[in-house]
């Protein structure tokens, strides 16, 4: 046999380039999809858009912008670390923990802070932000911006140029907020969204919308149905044993269904309660039966250490008021009725900050073996499969992180989206209250009379989610009595200048950021300004005994561009009505350092009794 060594030597030669383009080729596609996914550290990015008709640009080159004085620019900085990403494993920034250990998630009734001015994260983005020009209030200081070189682009410590806002298209650079509604196990997915959209004459704020959307979009009517289904169906799961408690329970349960009608009460006003009356019976059997035992386990700062102050303060003046209540509060575990596990969600994001992912699923980790602790040391949880304990917590990771070990608890949460896992008829929605101040909670609270309100609408606030900065969009500068912006600085006049503003308007704009909760919502109720509610899925606080259609608006997301038109449709004598519904209203939602009657120390512990009430089996 004889053997061609040239051919069979030809063979080899060409299976051999073959596997060697291959394996090129491998490596081109590997060294591509890298950079179509990572972001070069430590540049940083300008978003322009420039005059009519332009295409916005992306570029790092800081230096070739001096030229364009009508552009508007957006900058994001990028820097080593072991985040890449502006976006923690939820697409939410990491902005906790800012000047004073307060949180900056949302800008809130102080104007709060220019997002320009603060770090984020230590290992993501040094800063993020938009600015917008108000000037005409001589409220903001852009001259200097102006003068600012961009060749200070490389230092680390400035992320945000702001040119001249006279351009009339505005690069919109935002994330979705919407999570996967299965969070289980996907924390790789941080990746955010940038759209930037270059034409001022998208009047749909539908094409604005982000790609992944919410699947189920809940309005105010479905809520009130899914209410009445809860009241008649939802029961919690069965006891595994009868308790005297139980049964005083049951008997409550009948007395507020077969409540008197009351006709006059001079405490309450009738008009802002879906009833009153069964309201009224079901305070007066919670203030004479009400036992709360509260679990002594847990170490500080996640547990027993409230935080009196911003945006997440709520769960912390309960915390406080619940433990120092000699009305409701029992040592005896066996007279209790309900159990509330003193955690706060704020202090415990704070205890795990240093963690990967800014310590989600650590904090999940650490409520699974509490839960574990206490269903081992006490037969209470065992009976019920928790189902007569309790939770009070405001912070935005609070759902996710007692969905699974407290998923028969009531829950109430400030972050109370239907669309997720909260559940009407079982969780509670807590109010986000901002307070400014631990020793003076109600300051500054009130306003002009409804006579004396001469702007339609008002709103500022960062460009948190991608609501905001449509609503800036349509609103901004558009309208004389539209007073529409975004950030509004912290100093003294304008946190002033916030304040007056809110007690000046009709209607108080309460667009919802990434999450769909808001203090504004709080704070519009404070200085008397009728709340419009732009938040889809969002249940308003205490939704089971107040009827909020009575003192507040609610306005879809997908109809922003059509809000001037919606609040000039309300006659003026309706608005008014609204207007004094707020101030009746008011006393629900304010903090003592010592409760009072009907408060929201009160109103918040009534709505987990309710629940409980309404839940309980008989045996």
């Amino acid at each position: 046999m004889i053997v061609d060594i040239s051919a069979f030597a030809q063979m080899v030669f060409r299976a051999e380039m073959r596997r060697l383009l291959c394996i090129i080729g491998l490596l081109v596609t590997l060294l591509v999809v890298s950079q179509c996914l990572t972001f070069p550290f430590g540049k940083t990015f300008y978003f322009i858009s420039a005059n009519m008709g332009s295409s916005p640009m992306l570029t790092d080159n800081a230096d070739s912008l001096n030229n364009l004085k009508s552009a508007k620019i957006y900058a994001i900085e990028v820097v080593a670390g072991n985040d890449s990403s502006p976006f923690n494993e939820d697409n939410e920034f990491s902005y906790e923990n800012g000047v004073d250990g307060e949180d900056y998630y949302e800008l809130e009734s102080d104007g709060d802070s220019n997002l320009s001015k603060m770090s984020i994260s230590e290992k993501g983005v040094r800063g993020f932000g938009m600015e917008s020009d108000i000037s005409r209030h001589n409220v903001f200081t852009q001259a200097s911006k102006k003068n600012e070189s961009f060749k200070k682009d490389r230092d680390p410590t400035i992320s945000t140029r702001t040119t001249s806002s006279e351009a009339k298209n505005q690069a919109i650079l935002f994330k979705d907020s919407t999570r996967d509604s299965d969070m289980r196990g996907q924390t790789e997915n941080r990746k955010a969204e940038l759209w930037i959209t270059g034409s001022e004459n998208m009047k749909n704020s539908s094409l604005f919308m982000p790609k992944r959307r919410a699947k189920h979009r809940t309005t105010i009517s479905q809520m009130h149905s899914l209410l009445l289904q809860s009241t008649l169906s939802f029961r919690s799961m069965r006891p595994r044993w009868s308790s005297v408690r139980d049964r005083e329970l049951q008997s409550a349960k009948l007395e507020i269904e077969n409540a008197p009608i009351i006709r006059n009460c001079p405490e309450l006003s009738a008009y802002v309660f879906r009833n009153v009356s069964k309201f009224k019976r079901s305070y007066e059997l919670m203030e004479r039966l009400l036992k709360v035992y509260i679990y002594k386990e847990g170490e500080k700062p996640g547990f027993h250490q409230p935080n009196l102050r911003g945006i997440y303060a709520s769960e912390g003046w309960f915390l406080k008021l619940m433990e120092r209540s000699k009305k409701f509060a029992v040592r005896d575990a066996k007279k209790a009725h309900l159990f509330y596990l003193p955690f706060s969600s704020k202090m415990l994001r704070i205890k795990f900050s240093g963690q990967k992912f800014g310590g989600k699923m650590e904090i999940e980790k650490y409520l699974t073996s509490y839960v574990s602790l206490i269903s081992r040391k006490y037969r209470f949880w065992n009976r019920t499969g928790g189902a007569d304990h309790f939770l009070v917590a405001c912070h935005d990771w609070a759902p996710y992180i007692t969905e699974k070990c407290m998923k028969n608890c009531i829950r109430a949460l400030c972050n109370a989206n239907v669309g997720k896992d909260f559940k009407i008829g079982k969780d509670s929605s807590l109010p986000v209250t901002y307070i400014r101040s631990g020793e003076a909670p109600l300051k500054d609270v009130g306003g002009k009379p409804a006579s004396a309100r001469s702007i339609l609408a008002f709103f500022a606030g960062g460009m948190h989610g991608y609501l905001r900065p449509i609503l800036l969009h349509h609103w901004e500068n558009k309208e004389s009595d539209m007073k529409i912006f975004g950030p509004m600085p912290r100093d003294n006049e304008g946190k002033k200048l916030y304040r007056e503003y809110m007690k000046s308007s009709k209607y108080c704009i309460c667009a919802r950021g990434y999450e769909v909760h808001t203090p504004r919502i709080i704070e519009a109720i404070f200085y008397e300004c009728v709340p419009v509610i732009i938040s889809d899925n969002y249940v308003p606080p205490f939704f089971e005994v107040l009827n909020w259609e009575t003192f507040s608006v609610f306005v879809q997301e997908k109809d922003v561009h059509n809000l001037r038109n919606i609040l000039l449709s309300i006659p003026n004598e309706k608005y008014k009505a609204m207007q004094l519904r707020v101030k009746m209203v008011q006393k629900h939602f304010f903090w003592h350092k010592t409760p009072v009657k009907y408060d929201v120390f009160h109103m918040t512990l009534h709505s987990v009794w309710n629940n409980r009430v309404l839940q309980v089996n008989p045996r």
